[in-house]
């Protein structure tokens, strides 16, 4: 159980003790300052501690925002200090400072817990501070100044301040206008009632899969409700994330959940929608894997441009100059986040077309609007990049390295490659897997299933990038080197997929080897998705041992060519189902291994949804 400590002469008529107890702490008073570090050594190590002062006068909300967030060793308001047990050394030094004789920051400051927050930024300490915009936190020191400062309490709704801010500040249009008004609602709902986003989290799969399962009926009415409870999904995956912020919930499993689940859910619903088309006699298991590939790559479009650029230094360019601009016209922020796609118009389009239409037209839809999407947005980094004359740190170059997921073959090839020329055209070491990559999914789509070009052209994709990663990436165009390995390796699996049904002359989606590829890119996906929250934690990236056990990038995309050469369209399709398995296996086991383990990264992602 927590601990708040009391420091200062006691107010008549104060609720502060009774809102500590409400927000779960044991309550001790400090007679004097220097009792405040006795008490505070009586806490156990490992448990969360405050220093607050009993002339607090503010919102609950705010003492919520500064002592319970379990995402910062070390938070403060104006009046209050907090550490868990990974900042209680810092705040037991600090305290001890400004209780001795003589000691202390030497500051006109009346209240013990604002010296010790004073001591700590002193002593280099990161101290989390929450943006309280109209909640009060103050330390009256007169009647008058109390007063005061309870009028303003009593003149902000303490409860609307903390239901608003539960929703993102930046969302997609479809989430903020027809979800987020009521779907706060329901994260109050939940909250009351001791549900935990992790539950709620976990329902929003159920559903996604009990939608997907409706889908894979194949019937009219199955396609309706995999529609609706599809919406439903998306409905309480928003609660989620705002019953975390609602009531600070957030958690290293919930973490994990949350980033991966989303996933989960659209490529299982493409799955069910393949599925149930084939239930009518349709094919579309190449268009659903190639949603999938195209999805995957999108992301990580996003993610290598933003790691490329979390710390670099440079100057701002034309077209970042341009978008600002644009953001301060209305409309056009609404109109740039529609166009790109987010997962709530992403959702809805899916919902409604599965509900009206055919799962055939419903791929081909979201194939064109994902497509568009993604030109627009890699179109617009490409051009930001050229004009913005970047340095890039060696964290982001480690970053897009780890993205790359390079296996055994390109380490054991890449010192024998870094005599090439460091920098090609504006720095850009993708183009030299550019041809590589481009040439080996040519030829698994062009080439007669079992020809052995496929095999030789693999062979050039992997000194090809062993070539580009030879080298630190750092070029302004560098971070286009993870997408390109995705769309390769994911590619050339769809390619051989698709041949070998054509070869046996058999329904490639229904008897042939594109389920099974879709099983394999998605093992594979999870396991880049993965890498990329976990970099996001600054947790680095997932051990190069199961990078190497599962072959990176290149290992995989030689061994599909190798194996599309020997085996036939049959034994194909159980090598891919049999690698899909083992690739699953791995992947998830180390996955949870991690996630679930003391040193997981708290990631909550805040910003426009993918």
């Amino acid at each position: 159980m927590p601990t708040a400590i009391l420091t200062g002469p006691p107010v008549p008529g104060s609720s502060i003790e009774n809102d500590l107890r409400a927000l779960g702490f044991d309550v001790r008073t400090a007679d004097a300052a220097a009792d405040a570090e006795t008490l505070l050594a009586q806490v156990p190590a490992d448990e969360r501690v405050a220093v607050v002062d009993a002339r607090f006068v503010g919102h609950l909300h705010a003492l919520r925002l500064g002592l319970t967030d379990p995402r910062f060793p070390l938070a403060a308001v104006p009046g209050a200090v907090t550490a868990q047990p990974a900042g209680r050394r810092a705040l037991t030094r600090a305290v001890a400072r400004e209780t001795s004789e003589g000691g202390g920051t030497a500051l006109a400051v009346d209240s013990l817990a604002d010296r010790v927050t004073a001591a700590l930024v002193a002593d280099g300490a990161e101290v989390h501070r929450p943006e309280l915009g109209s909640l009060v936190a103050t330390v009256p020191t007169d009647p008058q100044a109390r007063n005061e400062a309870r009028q303003a309490v009593a003149a902000v709704d303490d409860e609307a301040i903390r239901l608003k801010s539960a929703v993102k500040a930046r969302d997609g249009f479809f989430t903020t206008f027809f979800i987020s008004p009521y779907s706060r609602y329901l994260a109050r709902w939940c909250a009351r009632r001791g549900l935990t986003p992790n539950q709620v989290t976990t329902a929003s799969l159920l559903t996604a899969l009990i939608a997907a399962a409706c889908a894979a009926t194949g019937t009219r009415g199955g396609f309706v409700a995999a529609g609706v409870l599809l919406i439903a999904s998306f409905v309480l995956d928003c609660t989620d994330g705002q019953l975390a912020r609602y009531s600070l919930q957030y958690s290293t499993l919930g973490a994990w959940l949350d980033a991966t689940f989303d996933r989960v859910k659209e490529y299982a619903y493409y799955a069910g929608l393949a599925l149930g088309a084939a239930r009518g006699g349709d094919d579309v298991w190449a268009l659903a894997l190639g949603a999938m590939i195209l999805q995957t790559c999108r992301h990580v479009v996003d993610f290598s441009f933003n790691e490329a650029n979390h710390d670099a230094t440079a100057n701002t360019s034309p077209t970042a100059a341009l978008s600002d601009r644009l953001d301060s016209v209305g409309w056009t922020v609404w109109a740039r986040r529609m166009i790109v796609l987010p997962i709530g118009e992403r959702w809805a389009l899916i919902a409604v077309l599965t509900a009206a239409t055919t799962p055939r037209t419903t791929f081909y839809a979201l194939l064109v609007g994902c497509a568009f999407a993604a030109t627009y947005t890699t179109a617009g980094r490409v051009l930001r990049s050229v004009t913005r004359k970047a340095t890039r740190t060696d964290r982001a170059a480690r970053a897009l390295a780890d993205l790359a997921d390079s296996g055994p073959l390109a380490e054991a090839a890449a010192p024998l490659l870094r005599r090439l020329p460091a920098r090609g055209p504006l720095g850009a070491r993708f183009l030299l897997a550019l041809p590589g990559a481009a040439l080996v999914v040519a030829a698994a789509g062009l080439e007669p299933y079992g020809s052995p070009l496929p095999v030789v052209l693999a062979v050039l994709y992997v000194l090809t990038s062993a070539a580009a990663v030879a080298r630190p990436l750092k070029g302004a165009l560098d971070w286009l080197v993870p997408p390109l390995f995705r769309a390769a390796e994911y590619g050339t699996v769809l390619a051989l997929a698709a041949k070998s049904g054509v070869h046996s002359g058999v329904n490639s989606g229904v008897n042939g080897a594109l389920p099974a590829a879709f099983g394999l890119v998605a093992a594979v996906a999870y396991h880049h998705y993965d890498t990329v929250y976990r970099i996001r934690g600054n947790a680095g990236a997932p051990p190069r041992r199961l990078v190497r056990t599962i072959g990176g990038h290149e290992g995989r995309t030689l061994l599909v060519t190798v194996l599309a050469a020997l085996l036939t369209a049959a034994q194909f399709k159980v090598a891919l189902t049999v690698l899909a398995a083992a690739v699953a296996l791995v992947v998830l086991a180390e996955s949870i291994r991690f996630w679930v383990s003391a040193g997981a990264p708290a990631v909550h992602d805040e910003g426009e949804p993918a």
